[in-house]
């Protein structure tokens, strides 16, 4: 693939993810300015570290957030592109804005509606502005990173380790009590990017074994409209004794939705048919359903 080659423009897409950003900063400006930051709680990531440095030595906030994520957008024009890196300084410095001269009500002094609905609305920030193409926080961009030049560590467990060293400090900082609030505050938050991501419609893989396979393929190709990868296999051991017997296995890739209609067709033509499931982050290419805000 090169990577130099160009996407062409297209005007809705690009409205349409600047409707997604704008809407994403908003979202977070609320959870922060409306939830989190009168109690002192914190997120996980740059966020995180730019709340706690906040809260320590008093630096506002939007300042903070673009001089730290700096180094981030600077790693993502270099290795991700300039588009990406120019959609992710805007939104920044969008946030830092909106931060900075929107005023929020603070919605309640309850530390643990203040800690959930602080990530709720941040989550929704964030997962609004990757749809849309850019971050919000450079924390992401680091751990896909380090995770490229090293075999052991994924992409979770470098931002794992960040948030918690983010929250550790914190506790020392600011309190033990504090510090349990704001992990919860970064699992609501991880919850909802999480579902704005993949959503009730997340991909799944499903592999069918069945004696109908062709009957199925041709059911999962002509009547639902989705592809299929053909694999060769043979039947193993069982209470029936060694059927070495070759047959298709069936490999295919729905949404979640689509599944308990997929179950009914392969079960009308064989009810002993096993079916394995599995869930799947993205695809790309084929004839796959695209979910919405895709």
């Amino acid at each position: 693939m090169n990577s130099k080659s160009k996407t062409p423009f297209n005007l809705s897409n690009e409205i349409k993810n600047a409707v997604l950003i704008l809407l994403g900063i908003l979202s977070a400006s609320m959870g922060l300015k409306g939830f989190l930051l009168s109690s002192h709680f914190i997120d996980g990531g740059v966020t995180g570290i730019s709340m706690l440095l906040t809260h320590i030595f008093g630096i506002p906030l939007p300042y903070l957030l673009i001089v730290i994520n700096l180094p981030f957008i600077f790693m993502g024009y270099k290795f991700m592109g300039k588009t990406f890196a120019i959609k992710s300084a805007l939104a920044i410095i969008g946030l830092s804005v909106c931060l900075a001269t929107i005023s929020f009500p603070d919605i309640t002094p309850d530390k643990l509606l203040t800690a959930i609905f602080g990530g709720v609305f941040i989550g929704v920030g964030i997962g609004l502005a990757m749809r849309g193409g850019a971050v919000l926080d450079g924390t992401e961009i680091a751990a896909m990173l380090v995770s490229k030049s090293t075999q052991i560590l994924k992409v979770s467990d470098v931002i794992l380790i960040v948030n918690i060293i983010i929250f550790a400090t914190a506790a020392f900082f600011l309190g033990i009590e504090v510090a349990l609030y704001s992990i919860l505050t970064y699992f609501a938050a991880a919850k909802m990017i999480d579902f704005l991501l993949h959503g009730i419609e997340q991909y799944t893989g499903v592999t069918i074994i069945s004696e109908q396979s062709e009957n199925i393929r041709q059911v999962i190709t002509e009547k639902l409209g989705r592809g299929a990868t053909i694999y060769q296999g043979k039947r193993g051991y069982g209470k029936r004794g060694d059927r070495n017997i070759n047959m298709d296995i069936i490999f295919t890739v729905v949404t979640r939705l689509e599944i308990p209609q997929l179950r009914k067709e392969i079960k009308l033509l064989d009810a002993q048919a096993f079916i394995i499931q599995h869930s799947i982050d993205d695809t790309e290419g084929g004839m796959i359903k695209k979910r919405p805000l895709h």
